[in-house]
């Protein structure tokens, strides 16, 4: 078990040393970020439906801490590891860096496939992988949240369990609950919502606006995708291409998203769905079009495909979509790259929403949570715009720029010890 085992935390490793070298980032502060400041493996044994005891394996990972309580989901797929996971923590600690929040990075994952389980296998792994993890997570401490393969039913568990645990309700453990117990509103298409904003934020950059001759891929129909489909599709713009696991669709007038949507939320896949020409998930990622959101998992545009990108915009939906050999041959090529620690930070901002919510026992109105977002968006935004043109670098190497200047800031005051 290593750090540098999967090519996804080989890239977020460069990016940080490409950025340091750059803004002439303190070698003491450089140092500490390359590694996490704490890292839990933990095995999960639960008694399968079958009678039979399973073990999977699970981590919780706290990066950087010096802004306050970790944040950061919990992953349950079948390719989580170490290595990938202390990637999606450091990722975080920028993120939530970069919107100005005062959390620290996270991550947790569980090795599993969970289409594989019950629903009372996936309660007990959870329950489970909750208790072990329990000593070093709390609202005070790191505050977890979903991610791929878990959901506000997940994250329902995870409160109840450490809430048991602790014997006293904890709604603050926990972001991304039902709205029944403690959730917020707006949480649920946050980060799809986030997406979009930070689309309109370039657009007016640029001189555009979104309309109906914008044509849209999005790789990835699913938490991300589907609200950013349905807010773009509702300013008028044509999603002529959408993604799931089992491929992609596509028509050049513009799909009915409010059709798509509802066949992938009632649990049916895109390969089936009827009356829709189908292509691949590569020959999406590779259409003419005006933005292409990859808002799946990460690493699917690389060295390999970038000089096949035609897309004018790329908005990150997902976290790494694009490797870092591949960022300098798109950039190269004039497309504009919305970074993926500013463009889908609107979950872990709405996120933090729900986090203040819990801890005073208020809850806001929808109209104030996305007020909320869109003038957090909004300033990041212009800050990473600035500090592009401030160094002469992309948008890429802005945001984690202007990351590292509020740590760096925040790690130099706060000192280290023992010194």
């Amino acid at each position: 078990m290593s750090l540098s085992d999967s090519p996804f935390f080989q890239d977020a490793f460069t990016q940080l040393e490409n950025a340091a070298k750059i803004m002439n980032l303190d070698e003491n502060v450089l140092e500490r970020l390359k590694y996490p400041q704490r890292a839990l493996q933990v095995s999960i044994p639960i008694r399968l439906d079958n009678g039979k005891i399973k073990v999977f394996e699970g981590y919780r990972i706290q990066h950087n801490l010096a802004l306050g309580p970790g944040k950061g989901g919990i992953r349950f797929h079948p390719d989580v590891s170490f290595s990938e996971t202390a990637a999606l923590a450091m990722l975080m600690t920028f993120k939530c860096a970069l919107a100005g929040l005062p959390l620290g990075g996270a991550k947790g994952g569980v090795k599993v496939n969970p289409e594989e389980l019950s629903q009372d296998e996936l309660q007990a792994l959870t329950r489970r992988y909750t208790t072990e993890i329990a000593m070093i997570i709390g609202p005070d401490k790191d505050i977890p949240a979903p991610d791929i393969g878990t959901n506000a039913q997940t994250m329902a568990w995870v409160m109840d369990t450490y809430s048991l645990l602790k014997g006293y309700t904890i709604p603050g453990v926990v972001t991304g609950k039902p709205l029944s117990i403690g959730g917020s509103l707006g949480r649920a298409e946050a980060t799809g919502k986030g997406v979009v904003f930070c689309i309109n934020f370039a657009y007016e950059k640029l001189g555009k606006k979104v309309d109906r001759n914008t044509t849209v891929a999005i790789h990835g129909f699913g938490k991300v995708g589907i609200p950013a489909a349905e807010d773009l599709y509702n300013q008028g713009a044509a999603v002529v291409a959408i993604s799931d696991v089992s491929g992609a669709i596509y028509n050049k007038d513009g799909l009915d998203i409010k059709k798509c949507s509802e066949w992938v939320q009632s649990g049916r896949l895109l390969k089936d769905l009827p009356d829709a020409d189908h292509i691949s998930n590569e020959e999406l990622l590779e259409m003419d079009v005006d933005i292409l959101i990859p808002a799946a998992i990460d690493g699917v545009i690389t060295k390999d495909n970038a000089h096949k990108i035609k897309a004018r915009v790329i908005a990150e939906g997902a976290n790494g979509p694009i490797t870092h050999d591949a960022v300098h041959t798109i950039t190269n090529k004039g497309i504009l790259i919305i970074p993926d620690i500013l463009c889908n930070a609107g979950g872990v901002i709405v996120s933090y929403f729900e986090w203040v919510q819990g801890l005073q026992m208020f809850f806001w109105d929808l109209e104030t949570v996305n007020k909320k977002l869109y003038d957090i968006l909004r300033s990041s935004f212009d800050r990473v715009w600035d500090c592009a043109e401030r160094y002469k670098v992309s948008m890429k190497q802005a945001a984690l720029i202007s990351a590292l200047e509020i740590l760096e800031k925040a790690m130099k005051t706060r000192g280290t010890f023992p010194g």
